[in-house]
């Protein structure tokens, strides 16, 4: 068979006549398939790939042009050729106007059938590299598309413009949200693949029993519901790149697999026994920390060294305070005309309101806040009550851990950290109650909001009513 081809579909109910075309188009290197009746054939074409079909305009039963019309509605693209041996003007227009790509009459020199077949050949490769360019163009991500101007971001950028150029497997380490899936795309476009495929899978988002499959493709009849052969992920990115998100997600057997893949790009698709080979470059990230997950044997210690050649680690935003209110004015600029032009800018107390979060969800948290803001915003400015409260979202971000200050830095910032420890913990443990929580510290809640806002600190609930002064006994005479 041609490389990367699908077979050709006879369907003629002489015999001599299919093994005769079989005969010509092997000799070519076709993968051929022979049918004798147009139901037959209808089946098949519903359930199988083809690079073309082709069939006689006489069958027992129903008709070569009855097939070709309800192939037109099965597989609209799919090109047939016809031929008969009763050939005349009327029955040419009548099969094209069915809707086959060309009429041959018999006797027909082989030739002519090669040469009608060679057509749809460079007909397919057209079509399928069209598609892999849109694919490929349409969602290329530009390095300026990873926004920040703190330490980390910078270096994150230059290793990304290092490394890219190269087919390095790259691990790529961070929260969720931390934009993970747009550091792989920056990667893919900074590559000498970016005209080839960038397939994405997330491995948390498949079930296991059907990850194998979507990776690797399966065969016909491999498992219930399996009634074509389909081509895996793997397949689609051959020439470019494949980023396995959530990686650490996967199944151990599916990991052991994905490790003999990485050795050579060999694999076997599911229900088969032809071992194929692609070339792809492989990406790969999880939210998880991967070392927790090696140690308790939920991921395999050879593949993380196998995926670890250039380790990426994306800083969570609540460690780039000087990038918050850069990636609000950024989506400010890329959401604004779309949803509420007239928002120019954030006021103050807004700035302040994200600069106090913690941002337990990351950057994705703080896009989604400024686009609730954007709806509900009815001035020039994002005031702070068109933000969410973050209450909920503060209980979500992590602990500070304890006994755990600076390893370096001046006495006030020791002390700050120790602060804000004591304020955060005792505040959890009032269930965010201001005055609960005052009490605790043996401080007036007039000092504690002091110093919550000295230290950026949130409250995860809103405060309660200061308590009504104590009442006097009415003295006499007074009702």
């Amino acid at each position: 068979m041609k490389p990367e081809l699908p077979p050709v579909l006879v369907v003629d109910d002489e015999k001599n006549m299919r093994l005769s075309l079989q005969t010509m188009l092997s000799a070519e290197g076709y993968g051929v398939c022979l049918e004798d009746s147009a139901e037959g054939a209808l089946r098949r074409i519903e359930r199988e790939p083809w690079l073309m079909v082709i069939t006689d305009a006489r069958l027992g039963g129903m008709s070569g042009y009855e097939l070709v019309r309800k192939t037109r509605e099965l597989r609209p693209g799919l090109p047939i050729l016809m031929i008969t041996a009763y050939a005349t003007p009327k029955l040419a227009v009548e099969a094209i106007q069915s809707g086959a790509m060309d009429y041959l009459p018999k006797p027909f020199a082989p030739e002519e059938l090669l040469h009608a077949v060679s057509r749809c050949v460079e007909r397919y490769q057209l079509i399928r590299e069209n598609t892999r360019l849109r694919q490929a163009s349409g969602g290329l991500i530009s390095l300026d598309q990873i926004v920040g101007g703190s330490p980390g971001m910078r270096e994150l950028r230059r290793l990304i413009q290092t490394v890219a150029p190269t087919d390095a497997r790259i691990l790529i380490l961070g929260e969720s949200g931390t934009g993970k899936e747009l550091v792989a795309g920056a990667l893919h476009a900074l590559s000498q693949r970016r005209h080839k495929p960038f397939i994405r899978i997330n491995c948390a988002a498949i079930p296991e029993a059907l990850l194998e499959s979507e990776l690797f493709g399966h065969e016909r009849g491999a498992f219930t519901g399996a009634v074509r052969q389909k081509a895996g992920r793997v397949e689609e990115a051959d020439g470019g790149t494949l980023f396995l998100d959530e990686i650490a997600d996967m199944s151990h057997p599916l990991q052991a697999k994905l490790l003999r893949f990485l050795e050579d790009g060999s694999f076997t698709r599911v229900g088969g026994t032809q071992e194929l080979r692609v070339n792809v470059r492989l990406i790969a990230a999880t939210n998880r920390n991967i070392v927790a997950a090696i140690g308790q044997g939920q991921f395999r210690e050879d593949l993380f060294h196998r995926l670890n050649v250039v380790q990426l680690r994306l800083p969570p935003l609540r460690d780039r305070d000087e990038d918050v209110l850069v990636l609000a004015a950024h989506f400010l600029r890329q959401l604004g005309p779309a949803i509420n032009a007239r928002v120019r800018s954030l006021s103050p107390a807004a700035r302040q309101k994200l600069l106090a979060h913690r941002w337990p969800g990351n950057v994705r948290e703080l896009r989604n806040a400024l686009e609730r803001a954007l709806i509900l915003e009815t001035t020039p400015q994002i005031q702070a009550e068109s933000l969410p409260d973050f209450r909920l979202e503060q209980r979500l971000a992590p602990a500070p851990a304890p006994d755990a200050p600076p390893a370096t830095g001046s006495l006030d910032a020791i002390l700050a950290h120790h602060e804000r420890q004591a304020i955060e913990q005792a505040l959890a443990r009032n269930r965010f109650s201001l005055t609960r929580a005052a009490d605790q510290l043996e401080i007036s809640r007039h000092a504690l909001r002091y110093r919550m806002q000295r230290l950026r600190i949130q409250p995860g609930a809103e405060p309660e009513p200061e308590p009504p002064p104590p009442q006097r006994p009415p003295r006499q005479g007074e009702v």
